[in-house]
């Protein structure tokens, strides 16, 4: 029997790439929250399994050789679970090649580039004081367009964005591209993206592993000390 993974998480477009590669590799779990608003990420136990203080994290029991590893860095999950199961990495090296070069658009493009639209248009100009800068929004709000512009166009080809198969790439992106409008983002001009977020969000383990800790999202406009501790480091 499979011994459950410790998954270290908070219902973010990042921690939801590990809750649901989980859900979708069908591999049991114990849920770990890290309140991030609350400063749970800079904790020493929390520390020494994710040095760069971010969640999620996973510690498996049965990692190689029979030892127990803990692993940090969403990409880096995706990828040993992938590794582990024999799923949802790609059926053949080329494959393998496509869904490591989308997976490592997300990491490096999409995500950060999304997180910060979503920070200067919707988190600043809440703060205290308020931080309402073009420049930014603008910078990160079409940064973010033509990056789901580059999306769009894989998935005109292609059924998923690796290619005619799901995979962890898609897991690593879905997330993030969902939260589109928050990000002052359009689908009218990009059919094959609106089609891909229907049908991947219709999947069972998509839908499981987003709802995990659903009712834990709090209001990052609003809640005051969650902005001190995320944005500014004060714990």
């Amino acid at each position: 029997m499979t011994s459950a993974i410790d998954l270290y998480y908070w219902p973010t477009p990042n921690g939801w790439k590990i809750s649901i590669a989980l859900e979708e590799m069908a591999l049991p779990y114990n849920l770990h929250l890290i309140n991030i608003g609350a400063g749970d990420q800079f904790k020493p136990n929390f520390l020494k399994i994710a040095p760069n203080n971010r969640m999620p994290a996973i510690t498996d029991p049965d990692g190689p050789g029979g030892h127990p590893i803990s692993i940090f860095e969403s990409g880096a999950i995706l990828q040993y679970l992938a590794r582990k199961t024999g799923r949802f990495g790609g059926p053949d090296e080329r494959a393998r090649i496509a869904v490591d070069q989308w997976l490592m658009w997300q990491m490096g493009g999409l995500g950060p580039m999304a997180g910060q639209a979503h920070h200067f248009l919707k988190y600043a100009p809440m703060m205290d004081p308020p931080h309402d800068l073009p420049y930014a929004k603008d910078r990160y709000r079409n940064e973010t367009a033509r990056l789901y512009g580059v999306l769009d166009r894989q998935l005109a080809d292609n059924e998923y964005v690796a290619g005619n198969f799901y995979s962890i790439a898609d897991m690593a992106i879905w997330g993030w591209a969902s939260l589109w409008e928050g990000q002052q983002q359009t689908l009218d001009d990009k059919p094959n993206m609106a089609r891909w977020l229907k049908q991947v969000g219709a999947r069972p383990g998509v839908i499981k592993g987003r709802a995990v800790a659903a009712d834990q999202r709090s209001n990052l406009q609003s809640d005051k000390k969650a902005q001190e501790v995320l944005f500014k480091g004060k714990t």
